[in-house]
């Protein structure tokens, strides 16, 4: 059987087929532009030459009318029937804290990502108009959501509670959810299976590092008991746009300043902030790595406070979840920047991360899983690269088979020391 996975963003639509029995990606894809004018697509089958289209999506029901078209009609070479998918996986950024674990999507689990989308309103639009227009589309295929936090609904209380009035948070649900909850899910399955150990024995400090968005997570015996981001993707870590932690007060500060207003200050600290506030003009890696080579010293700068602040989230977490067995890196920046990973472990031996920097130079590539600690390191250091799209394929076929409960104890492939991807 052939599962869809769809990830809706603000205008873009990711989706992915993959052959259930094959256990192979059959397709994938992106929709730009959706809704903005100049949208394409971007086709990619396996054994073929990569299609690209500019095709009018003025919203989301059209985007995916498109995807399911050029992956099913023979007219496009279609590399599947309709009748062979046998699911849709959606990916919902927020489930606020109704849902602890990947649900099969009816009515009421839709009104009940509706009542919560005030808090992703950047994510939670594209979401709902993706799955909507999926149900209308293809009617008669099961949809399963599979959330991003639900992975962090394992908090204690006094993680997640914020030191603010508590009303704000019985009335409008302000409180630390979490994000990147499938990435942090698969690799800490993943550093399992490499340690040789059950998931649940496992003490774990696992970073999703990106170009776009960075979280940090602390797991204990298995779960996440703490993680970087908070109400929203703003708060933890530095990322390519976005502030992380800051002064409460400065918004304020600024706004009284500048009179931006609370759109105005939202888009700097979400879209103007970050390393990109910092070098005036980068929020890849790699441009910052080049600028220090060429004597920027806002790029050196912008490199030395994401460390910094990389460092400051490790050594807390240690106090959280005691000496963890492992520290993960992954996504793009955690898989390939030798120097980030390097300068934010620097100075950490005592605390027993011994890295081999040899091994950690030669590592600048995507796809790889690697030891990059010493072989007597008290706490090993692991490139895990991500896949999300695996987790929502493994969600939906554990509820269409009926073995599915949550993500303590289903059975991931990924979760075995053989498993290939």
């Amino acid at each position: 059987m052939d599962i869809l996975t769809l990830n809706c963003g603000n205008s873009t639509i990711k989706y992915e087929l993959y052959n259930w029995d094959s256990k192979k990606v059959i397709a994938k894809g992106i929709v730009e532009r959706v809704g903005i004018g100049d949208s394409y697509i971007i086709h990619d089958v396996s054994g073929r030459n990569v299609y690209h289209e500019s095709y009018e999506c003025p919203d989301f029901h059209a985007a995916v009318r498109r995807i399911v078209k050029l992956l099913t009609n023979v007219d496009y070479d279609g590399v599947t029937a309709l009748e062979n998918i046998a699911a849709v996986g959606h990916r919902i950024v927020h489930g606020g804290e109704k849902f602890t674990g990947s649900v099969l999507i009816d009515d009421g689990v839709i009104e009940s990502i509706k009542a919560v989308k005030h808090l992703a309103p950047m994510h939670s639009a594209g979401n709902i108009a993706g799955l909507e227009a999926a149900r209308e589309i293809l009617p008669d295929i099961p949809q399963v959501a599979i959330f991003d936090t639900a992975f962090h609904q394992t908090m204690p209380d006094y993680a997640y509670i914020y030191a603010l009035p508590y009303e704000w948070y019985e009335k409008y649900g302000v409180r630390r959810y979490g994000f990147h909850g499938t990435s942090h899910l698969y690799v800490s399955k993943r550093a399992a299976a490499l340690l040789g150990k059950p998931a649940k024995d496992c003490n774990l400090i696992t970073m999703h590092i990106s170009n776009a968005g960075v979280s940090i997570c602390a797991i204990k015996n298995g779960v996440s008991v703490d993680t970087s981001m908070g109400l929203t993707p703003l708060e933890g870590a530095v990322m390519g746009t976005r502030c992380g932690d800051i002064d409460p007060s400065i918004p304020a500060f600024i706004e009284r300043i500048e009179n931006l207003g609370c759109d105005g200050i939202n888009t700097a600290l979400t879209k103007k902030s970050g390393v990109f506030g910092i070098t005036g003009k980068y929020t890849d890696r790699r441009d910052i790595l080049e600028g220090i080579k060429a004597g920027n010293e806002r790029c050196k700068l912008a490199f030395d406070v994401e460390a910094y602040r990389l460092k400051k989230y490790i050594g807390s977490y240690f106090a959280v979840v005691g000496r963890p067995d492992a520290i993960v890196f992954s996504a793009a920046v955690g898989e390939i920047n030798c120097e980030l990973r390097e300068a934010a472990l620097d100075g950490l031996e005592s605390m027993g991360i011994l890295l081999d920097r040899e091994i950690n130079c030669r590592s600048r590539s995507h796809g790889e899983e690697l030891l990059i600690s010493k072989v007597d390191s008290p706490v090993k250091v692991y490139i895990i690269p991500t896949d999300e799209e695996q987790v929502f394929i493994e969600d939906v076929v554990g509820i269409l088979e009926g073995t599915y409960t949550d993500h303590l104890h289903n059975r991931y492939s990924f979760s075995s020391p053989d498993y290939k991807k």
